[in-house]
């Protein structure tokens, strides 16, 4: 995918709108009648193949249209690029800043992601770029291979991916990384007070489980994981529409992420004490499903009266918060696709993120946004506290109010959270609603790019 020698290689000319008349003054005459012939003139996402005499490929102009105010450069100006190519090797025609060669490297291997378990695959192509000195072969590789684990766990069916097979998949990763790791499974998540956990999906085919893993060295910072792993959703017996639950199957976005960014963490070997904690369940209707009303029992101690079956995403993450917030971690983050109000506050786009230190999400968010994997911080308002209120428990699972739901859910999970010394609860959608150049419909992995980022400034090397 990347080569740094110095073979023939076809130079990739970054045309911005405001640039286009010097950039085309520049070219050759037999270019610049090409590129009018073509209509382009440095439009986003526009790209051009130019012949040479022979009808050779010469060179690809790449429209990206206005230029920033600031200077800023986006992977998802350049992820479509692989699809509008032929096969061959290429290179920049101008050198960029590192951050941007870097942004450009990762929205190259981005694009050329496919997922095609269910269908015949298509040729492998043999796409090559040249990278400059600066920007690093394996780190842009652990940076594709970590998403590509994302969005194939998102993009697969809950009929090849049941709490079972998620289970394996965190197994497998822990394996390779030599981890020590354990699962609880069915009723054993009574007697190791998992109850939460085993009465969102006791109702299932497949039994709920909770995988947990560690690595690193115990002396490090300890950081943990901690993913939502609902592989199918029906809503329970508040059973979802059926346009609801198309997309359910990217419930277990959260687990996902985690699994990605543990892979980053591991891979780059940074120097924290990991561990991952995956509650893993299918929100299923039997006979033994739970019920609005009932009230269950937690980790933590506290009594939750359910008023919502399909709010079962913080039920399940609660015995898993409460367990990671045992040890005291430095760094507690969870992930999940917990709340469709965090879509409606921000969209597909952009994940919600609270936070227990402001300082540190401002941090994130900075980061986010330089690493194009944006998140926006949200306020964990106390003043809404008191409408997750139960009369017969300590809380509920939903709140009184029809308003601010990501935030109630934040309130919620906050409840089992309380030695921690950082907790960040992100609320992301895990999926990409529409066909952009490089980004097809389906599985987009969010988040872990910025949290990796951070967690490498946080701790470094």
């Amino acid at each position: 995918m990347f080569f740094t020698d110095d073979r023939d290689s076809i130079p990739i000319h970054l045309v911005y709108e405001d640039e286009f008349d010097e950039w085309r003054g520049s070219q050759a005459l037999a270019a610049q009648a090409w590129v009018a012939a073509n209509s382009f003139k440095g439009e986003r996402f526009k790209v051009v193949l130019i012949p040479g005499e022979q009808g050779a490929l010469v060179g690809v102009a790449a429209g990206m249209g206005r230029k920033p105010v600031r200077d800023e450069f986006t992977c998802w100006s350049v992820a479509g690029l692989p699809d509008r190519v032929p096969d061959g090797s290429y290179h920049l025609a101008r050198p960029l800043a590192p951050a941007a060669a870097a942004q450009f490297a990762f929205g190259w291997a981005y694009g050329q992601y496919r997922f095609e378990r269910y269908r015949r695959a298509a040729p492998p192509r043999a796409l090559h770029l040249r990278l400059p000195p600066e920007v690093s072969a394996t780190e842009i590789e652990r940076l594709r291979a970590a998403s590509a684990l994302a969005r194939d766990l998102v993009n697969t069916p809950a009929s090849d991916l049941n709490p079972e097979t998620l289970a394996a998949a965190a197994s497998d990763l822990a394996r390779r990384y030599d981890c020590r790791i354990r699962q609880v499974v069915g009723d054993a998540l009574l007697t190791e007070r998992f109850p939460a956990v085993h009465a969102v999906g006791r109702a299932s085919a497949v039994a709920p489980r909770v995988v947990d893993f560690e690595w690193g060295d115990p002396t490090h910072p300890k950081v943990t994981l901690v993913g939502k792993g609902v592989c199918f959703d029906t809503g329970g017996l508040d059973i979802k529409p059926g346009a609801s639950m198309l997309l359910m199957k990217k419930d277990m976005g959260g687990a996902a992420m985690s699994l990605a960014l543990a892979q980053l963490i591991m891979d780059a070997r940074l120097p924290v004490r990991l561990r991952v904690i995956i509650p893993a369940v299918e929100n299923s209707i039997a006979a033994n499903a739970f019920r609005p009303g009932d009230v269950l029992r937690t980790r933590k101690g506290l009594s939750v009266e359910v008023g919502n079956t399909d709010a079962e995403g913080r039920l399940i993450l609660c015995d898993g918060l409460a367990l990671a917030d045992e040890e005291k971690p430095d760094l507690l983050i969870d992930m999940a696709t917990l709340t469709g109000a965090a879509r409606v506050a921000l969209g597909p786009e952009l994940p919600a993120l609270f936070a227990t230190d402001d300082a540190v999400a401002a941090e994130l968010v900075r980061i986010g946004m330089a690493e194009s994997d944006p998140l926006w911080h949200m306020p964990m308002w106390n003043g809404y506290d008191d409408e997750l209120s139960s009369k017969i428990a300590d809380l509920n699972n939903v709140a009184s109010s029809g308003l601010s739901g990501a935030i109630f859910g934040a309130l919620f999970l906050r409840r089992f959270v309380s030695e921690a010394r950082v907790w960040l609860h992100i609320d992301l959608y895990a999926w990409n609603s529409k066909d952009r150049p490089g980004r097809p419909v389906g599985a987009e992995a969010q988040c872990i790019r910025a949290l990796f980022a951070f967690l490498k400034v946080r701790y470094p090397r």
